[in-house]
């Protein structure tokens, strides 16, 4: 048999208050596409970290090509031909695109950049990659499905043998993806290895070799794809199975208008957007990367000072120039970006929580933290989120777990018109599940929902009716006993 080229022995790895890794141990073939699962804090992304050298074991060791390694830091596991993808994007957003893809190694001459070397060496990248991007650019214009592009081009760019893809798809829509897709096929191809982190099971069968299951962050199975199902696998992975549901807001009434834009504008981004949400209705967002969608949201919460339009709120109309007017009518936002815009990481996931709501608990000026955290533990459990978690720094969580925070804050503050703008993204199949039921219920119990996803089986399991954009306008309206993913695509992408 041949070397293995990756070899994880008794892998262990501690954080303040929790064991991410215990004891792990399984091998990676050469030139294959490994994948790894789990739920949410199942210590996937810890194991993608050890290897590409961004964290140390505690216990345990690596072997790459039968040699031990320990990486001190990301640069040398580039050296030694590692690379990773994160599901949490980090750059210079102050920067051109072509600035972060060469900022490890910037064309020089005489001292000075060069810049049409940068240029050029940044679209070889690009094309690379399949991105269409413009190396010019500045990174904080770009949307979220765009950074994740750049970021797999500046991985597959250093020519590693070895590159962990930690939940790459989770920001891009249905094109994007499939051009990924194609890409890391061609790397399999050339020999390259890949261990591939994702929720989503169709890519995951699609694509690879063999899955190791981790549940509580220790091992459970390593098998080859063809000797699984997916219901075999999610079993694996949550240690129950997965009933199917069909939603109840579905099969009642919607009720009054909660939400009604007219003529919404923000010049170069969307023009004159008009549609409604009733309460009891989920109404769904679909088109592909920029057409228009998390701007929209961002323009209704108050995040666009150069949008215009009327925003009706309960058959009022209401100025909203900001989040506080935004939450103030009852309006709730789930970002697409978390990181960013949905926590403040520094703090605790309880503070997180109560953010929006913390006069709420106040008494003489003081914060009554009985009471808070018995919001915060209610809140929790409605998401799945352990209460014995609370006082983690929200830094420390996985990025499933965060977005669960992110959830808790409208639950604590009883929003009962929430904007979701992929509120599912790096979310473990068994947490997907309870949050299709949570977003369910709160239709089924009046909430009027706005739901932006890339995901076309989620829009089309949860959405009452469907709103397509393209090229930042409204191009078409479905209802959910027309809907089909094929019609979707074909009106996303302006096909008859």
């Amino acid at each position: 048999m041949s070397v293995p080229r990756v070899r994880f022995r008794g892998v262990t790895k501690r954080f303040p208050g929790m064991v991410a890794l215990r004891d792990v141990s399984f091998d990676v073939a050469p030139g294959t596409c490994h994948a790894i699962c789990g739920e949410n804090g199942a210590g996937k992304s810890t194991l993608g970290k050890i290897l590409s050298g961004l964290h140390h074991p505690d216990g345990g060791t690596v072997e790459l090509d039968g040699q031990p390694v320990r990486f001190g830091t990301p640069r040398d596991a580039l050296g030694a031909g590692v690379a990773m993808v994160h599901q949490e994007l980090a750059f210079c957003d102050n920067l051109t695109v072509g600035d972060n893809l060469c900022l490890r190694s910037l064309p020089h001459r005489y001292g000075i950049v060069d810049s049409a070397a940068l240029r050029r060496r940044a679209q070889e990248l690009l094309s690379a990659a399949g991105a269409q991007i413009d190396p010019s650019r500045q990174m904080s214009s770009l949307s979220v499905a765009e950074q994740q592009l750049v970021q797999i081009a500046a991985a597959v760019g250093e020519g590693a043998k070895v590159i962990v893809f930690d939940e790459p798809t989770s920001s891009l829509g249905d094109a994007e993806s499939e051009r990924l897709y194609a890409l890391i096929r061609t790397l399999r191809a050339r020999g390259v290895t890949l261990l591939y982190v994702s929720h989503r099971m169709p890519e995951i069968f699609a694509l690879c070799d063999t899955i190791t299951v981790l549940r509580d962050g220790q091992h459970v199975a390593t098998q080859p794809t063809s000797a699984l199902t997916e219901a075999a696998l999610v079993r694996q992975m949550i240690g129950r199975e997965l009933a199917d549901y069909y939603p109840q807001h579905a099969t009642t009434p919607r009720g009054e208008e909660r939400l009604r834009v007219e003529r919404l504008t923000s010049p170069g981004r969307f023009a004159d957007i008009s549609f409604s949400v009733h309460a009891g209705e989920v109404v769904g967002l679909a088109g592909l990367v920029g057409a228009g969608r998390s701007e929209i949201a961002q323009a209704i919460f108050g995040l666009d000072p150069a949008s215009r339009g009327e925003i009706f709120v309960r058959g009022k109309r209401v100025t909203i120039a900001n989040p506080r007017d935004a939450m103030r009518h009852g309006l709730g936002f789930v970002p697409e970006d978390r990181k960013k815009q949905g926590l403040v990481l520094g703090m605790r996931a309880r503070e997180n929580a109560t953010l929006p709501t913390l006069s709420r608990f106040a008494r003489a000026g003081w914060v009554d933290g009985q009471a808070e955290r018995a919001a915060v533990d209610a809140s929790f459990a409605r998401v799945s989120l352990r209460a014995t978690g609370r006082e983690l720094l929200v830094s420390s969580l996985s990025g499933g777990n965060q977005q669960k925070v992110v959830l808790s804050k409208w639950l604590t503050a009883n929003s009962e018109l929430l904007i979701l703008d992929e509120p599912t993204r790096g979310v473990d199949v068994g947490a997907k599940a309870e949050l299709h039921a949570w977003i369910d219920q709160r239709a089924a119990e009046g909430a009027a929902i706005l739901l932006i996803s890339s995901e076309l089986p989620e829009l089309l399991t949860l959405s009452s009716r469907i709103l397509v954009l393209r090229d930042g306008t409204l191009r078409g309206e479905v209802t959910r006993e027309q809907a089909t993913q094929d019609g979707l695509l074909r009106l996303m992408a302006g096909l008859a």
